[in-house]
């Protein structure tokens, strides 16, 4: 199958270029007329910040988008908001403000539903905006006209800056500078790795075209799903970082086969029947891995998962066609210069990672140790990593998010950013706001430990359902925030609202309380699935249960690592101003758990490389150490190229504003960078080289049970028939073709190998 659409691609070349550029074009119209739409809202069903809302909701209806502020605040020098010249000011912005579209109302500071919504020291205040759309919908155009609305009180001194879903419309900062500064750091190490400017160009080409069409396909999902903001950032950093290394691997294979004499065009198709194989291997384990956060239950992670899943289908599909496609194209200029056609031992025997092996394999024992202090000391801060909460004091300063944040805050204390919802639905109706069944509950919020504030009752149209507004003490990330929310639902709330009542505590901060809970519960469920499925293909493909096993709890080793240096640098702080902190941030509880799955994906792509070049040395001498050996100096090289460009792109992110962002970039360059040194340039060989034969010990039941999956013996058995067939190679010859990909040719592949050895 790979041989068929390599063929068919490899001498259409020109047609499938034009193909993947109209299909491009017409993504990137698609975006234009319908636009990007994402969300930060988090819901979770069946949990009971949800039933708050849906309850509020139903007896309450309002606007669409809830009350959205526009902090008002001017200097301690100038008049305060209570002066007649700036509270004249603030209506006439107020008036304004009601004529742009979408808004359906404005709430002033002064108004009697506002009452309260002024500092102490009257030079902190706040307009409420009402409208038509809901968060997801808000534009960084809607609260631009806004806040130009605003210009009577802009002119008599007023600072006005958006909040909440206003200010997050205008905070979604492009990624753009991050990408070129990926893409050039990629360019440098291909121009190094490759030695020519096309070979280094064409990766970076199809990863740039991969990605326009994937952040594409992501953006119009995102009409049909609540998409995070962070989504399409993780979707980038994945998908650039595996189209690149996918080409990386294509290409490579390719110019070794051009500097044999093979002809262009089936130098490409055995390109794809190999190399490609062994991408959408690799690619599939990305999705089957991203695909076990769907058991976390949360819509939340099926927009992480299926955002990043989107991007590496996608460059699989850009290796499968338009590599071969280019590589045609582009042959002439693609062939490698004939100078320094290293083997993996010569006269002066093995070279880079080939002397490295042969260190490792010579000492084994020693390098383990050595390289699991060094991994274990790394972990060791995750002994301690907690899922915290992120919220707007965590912007970058200077945004209008993070502004609002802290004028608020400074007004009328930390907990005003994040208040609570308190419902509570009574059997029996409500008699009105004396009611001793509501004015009960009232007092035991005001007088519960940890809460700033607590407003009257509110009583909907049925009369049985009663909401509170609740003002914590602490800001919403302090994790006394989220002690109070679970103390009011075990402890104070029950004391209180006995039989006849069904309460209910909501909002922000209790959202994301429930997020934690609810991801560290479902968190074994989906680190085992993850973890099966990863041993299951590597099973399949190796056909080794104790490669498959050992591969897993390498990966783990590598991640663990990872969530250290996550935990140190976010949590604790250390180093967290040198990427643009101002010091320690929670870690959300997704962040990990989608780490996790991705992590497994992306080990893979190096775990199938080189454990390909060692089982077919194994195959033709049957020495395992000299086969580590040579497997581990013919992959290297390619391994850490493609690793540093991984790397390279996933720290451009550091420049990113966004604390989720950064953390993905730390911890994904983390691991990858460990991947491809220690773990699979020590960890690896040195208990692959003490296992001996055992590595590929197979029970004779297992054998018997498992299919024949040669991931790339499509390749192998190609280029075999080729070598019987070297007739015209530019001829249709479906008797090739069925050679090379029939399944007698499959399962007699790497054995006819050994015996031609």
């Amino acid at each position: 199958m790979f041989a068929t659409v390599g063929r068919w691609c490899a001498r259409r070349p020109k047609r499938v270029v034009a193909a993947w550029l109209l299909l491009l074009a017409a993504a990137l119209l698609a975006v234009a007329a319908a636009g990007r739409v994402t969300t930060d809202a988090v819901s979770i069903p069946g949990s009971d910040s949800q039933a708050a809302r849906d309850v509020s909701d139903a007896a309450f209806p309002g606007s669409a988008s809830g009350r959205q502020p526009l902090v008002l605040h001017t200097a301690a020098s100038a008049a305060p908001l209570t002066d007649p010249a700036k509270a004249d000011a603030v209506r006439a912005a107020a008036r304004a403000i009601a004529g742009v579209d979408h808004v359906v109302a404005v709430t002033t500071p002064y108004d009697t539903a506002g009452a309260g919504t002024i500092s102490a020291d009257g030079h902190t205040g706040q307009l409420s905006v009402e409208l038509d759309v809901t968060g997801r919908d808000i534009t960084p155009e809607i609260t631009h006209r806004i806040t130009g609305a605003a210009a009577p009180a802009t002119a008599a001194g007023i600072e006005v800056t958006p909040g909440g879903h206003l200010a997050a419309a205008v905070d979604k900062g492009s990624t753009g500078h991050s990408e070129a500064i990926g893409l050039a750091a990629a360019f440098l190490v291909l121009t190094v790795a490759l030695g020519g400017l096309v070979a280094a160009g064409l990766p970076l080409v199809a990863g740039g075209l991969g990605l326009g069409i994937a952040l594409s396909a992501i953006a119009l999902v995102g009409h049909l799903v609540d998409m995070p903001s962070s989504g399409e950032t993780i979707a980038a950093m994945i998908g650039l970082g595996v189209g690149i290394d996918y080409t990386l691997f294509g290409l490579t294979r390719f110019r070794e086969l051009l500097a044999t004499g093979t002809d262009r065009v089936e130098a490409a198709v055995r390109t794809t029947a190999g190399s490609g194989k062994a991408v959408a291997f690799a690619g599939s384990a990305v999705v089957a891995a991203l695909a076990g956060l769907a058991l976390g239950g949360l819509p939340l992670l099926y927009a992480l998962a299926l955002a990043p899943g989107i991007a590496v289908l996608v460059a699989v599909a850009v290796n499968l066609t338009l590599l071969p496609a280019v590589l045609v194209l582009l042959a002439p200029r693609l062939a490698p210069k004939p100078a320094r056609r290293g083997g993996e031992a010569g006269a002066a025997g093995p070279r880079g990672w080939g002397r490295i092996a042969a260190r490792v394999a010579a000492r084994p024992w020693r390098f383990l140790l050595a390289a699991t202090v060094l991994t274990g000391a790394l972990a060791v801060p995750a002994a301690h990593l907690s899922f915290g909460q992120l919220d707007a004091g965590s912007n970058a300063s200077g945004t209008a998010s993070r502004t609002a944040y802290d004028r608020l805050a400074d007004a009328f204390g930390p907990g005003v950013n994040g208040t609570l919802l308190v419902t509570d639905t009574l059997a029996e109706a409500v008699t009105g706001p004396t009611d001793e069944r509501i004015t009960a509950v009232t007092r035991a919020l005001q007088a519960a430990p940890g809460v700033a504030a607590a407003g009257q009752p509110q009583i909907g149209a049925d009369r049985h359902t009663v909401r509170w507004q609740v003002t914590p003490a602490t800001a919403p990330a302090d994790r006394a925030t989220a002690d109070l929310v679970h103390r009011l639902r075990a402890e104070t709330l029950p004391a209180v609202a006995g039989a006849g009542h069904t309460v209910h505590v909501g909002g922000a901060p209790a959202a994301q309380a429930d997020l934690n809970d609810r991801l560290s519960g479902r968190m074994p469920l989906v680190v085992g699935f993850v973890l099966v499925v990863a041993g299951l293909l590597l099973l399949l493909a190796f056909r080794a249960p104790i490669v498959a096993l050992k591969a897993a709890v390498m990966n783990l080793v590598s991640v663990g690592a990872a969530y250290g240096v996550l935990t140190a640098v976010f949590q604790d702080g250390h180093g967290a101003r040198l990427i643009g902190l101002e010091g320690p941030v929670p870690i959300p509880g997704y962040v990990p758990l989608l780490m996790f799955a991705v992590l497994f994906g992306l080990s893979m792509d190096y775990e199938v490389f080189l454990l390909s070049a060692v089982r077919s040395a194994h195959l033709r001498h049957g020495d395992n150490r000299r086969a580590v050996v040579e497997g581990l100096g013919s992959t290297g090289r390619i391994i850490t190229s493609a690793a540093l460009i991984m790397v390279s792109v996933f720290l451009s992110y550091l420049l990113s504003d966004d604390p989720v962002v950064k953390m993905f970039g730390i911890g994904l360059a983390t691991a990858v960078a460990l991947d491809a040194t220690v773990v699979r340039g020590i960890l690896v060989p040195s208990t692959m080289v003490l296992l001996g034969r055992g590595n590929w010990w197979l029970p004779r039941r297992l054998d018997a049970l498992l299919p024949h999956i040669d991931i790339e013996g499509d390749e192998h058995a190609d280029t075999h028939a080729s070598d019987e067939h070297a007739e015209d190679e530019h001829a249709e010859d479906e008797h090739a073709d069925a050679g090379s990909t029939g399944d007698g040719a499959r399962d007699t592949a790497l054995p006819t190998a050994a015996g031609a050895q």
